[in-house]
């Protein structure tokens, strides 16, 4: 195992900045999850740590010491790619020994390492087979495995689920998540995938346009979003987000958005009026009794996903999407009352959150 450090990492191809001023921090034995959409710098990120790409600026160091002139082959860190890049050819148990072989291991070593690693990934039955013989989750354990046989200080994935169905995927991302536990090896995961991200990472780098934009805790980076890309990048149903402005009202403030109004009480932050944006997350949008200050919705759509619905309703001149219990009845063009814990809300100004409370950007 061993601990990641990166500091100012930059990279261009031509006139085209792939990566800017990248700092980041992953801990021994730590599950580490890039996030962000296509394009965003992620996989290059993980090609510069695998030194596949120099980059153009800062430091890439392993346990404190740089590996900035190692080649990939020195580095001690082993790469799954999202192509499963197996040997036609070869059997399950010679493309794990692969690695092994081509560094000179005694062949005894192999094959011990081999039966522990296909035991470890419960694919000890599959090793006389070939890859066309094997299912997409079965290649992609091989590919894991061979990756994992060499017990090398690093594990880097970039995107190694995308090719499985989502029923497999969902299956092969709680074996990743147990397999990490058993190993307590240090992982760096890139995914667009959000729930992967959440699922599988202690921390989660949250990236676009080459840079990070937020690094913390799954559930930091949910509740305490820093800006409006990462508050609607994370979370399905995507987070409502209005713009508006905060005004006082007999020692209140309240928000004006199109067509409607909402009562903020006292949020804790230094800038009580003028332009803003808030956002509210579809499970902090309750159902209400009508009275002088509950905004009234007019129900447009009602999804059904079976363990709970969400209603997609017309609040003034903007959508809203809240969630409600599976057993709610609702009617399309219904006019139904709703409450929004003041607390829940968040607030963003120029893009960036205003209530930082409690947020962790380490």
């Amino acid at each position: 195992m061993a601990s990641l450090t990166l500091k100012g990492i930059g990279k261009r191809f031509g006139r085209v900045t792939a990566l800017s001023g990248v700092d980041l921090h992953v801990k021994d034995g730590e599950f580490c999850v890039l996030l962000g959409p296509s394009g965003c710098g992620k996989s290059t990120l993980l090609n510069v740590i695998a030194g596949l790409e120099s980059q153009d600026e800062g430091s890439v160091r392993l346990d404190g010491h740089s590996i900035d002139r190692l080649t990939p082959r020195d580095r001690d860190m082993a790469m799954v790619f999202q192509s499963y890049a197996l040997y036609p050819h070869m059997t399950v148990a010679k493309n794990l020994g692969f690695g092994l072989r081509m560094r000179g291991v005694p062949k005894a070593t192999i094959r011990k390492k081999v039966l522990t690693t296909a035991g470890l990934l419960g694919i000890d039955d599959l090793l006389n087979r070939k890859p066309r013989e094997l299912s997409g989750g079965q290649r992609q354990r091989v590919a894991m495995g061979r990756a994992l046989v060499r017990r090398p200080k690093l594990f880097l994935l970039d995107e190694p689920l995308s090719n499985l169905d989502a029923r497999l995927r969902a299956n092969v991302r709680l074996e990743l998540k147990q397999l990490h536990k058993k190993i307590e090896t240090t992982i760096v995961y890139v995914t667009h995938d959000q729930v992967e991200a959440m699922t599988l990472g202690e921390r989660v780098v949250v990236m676009r346009d080459g840079q990070v934009r937020q690094t913390g805790r799954p559930e930091t980076i949910y509740s305490f979003p820093v800006d409006t890309f990462v508050a609607t990048f994370i979370g399905s149903p995507e987070m409502n987000l209005y713009k508006g402005v905060i005004f006082k009202e007999r020692k209140r403030s309240v928000f004006q958005g199109r067509g409607f109004f909402l009562e903020l009480g006292n949020p804790r932050i230094d800038r009580m009026e003028g332009e803003v944006e808030i956002g509210v997350r579809a499970e902090d949008v309750k159902i209400g009794k009508e009275n002088s200050t509950s905004p009234s919705v007019e129900v447009e759509m009602i999804s059904d996903v079976g363990s709970e619905k969400y209603i997609h309703a017309r609040l003034g001149q903007e959508h809203l999407t809240l969630r409600v219990p599976k057993d709610a009845s609702f009617r399309t063009g219904e006019i139904i009352y709703i409450t929004i814990d003041s607390a829940r809300l968040h607030i963003f100004e120029k893009g960036r959150r205003l209530v930082t409370t409690n947020v962790e950007e380490v």
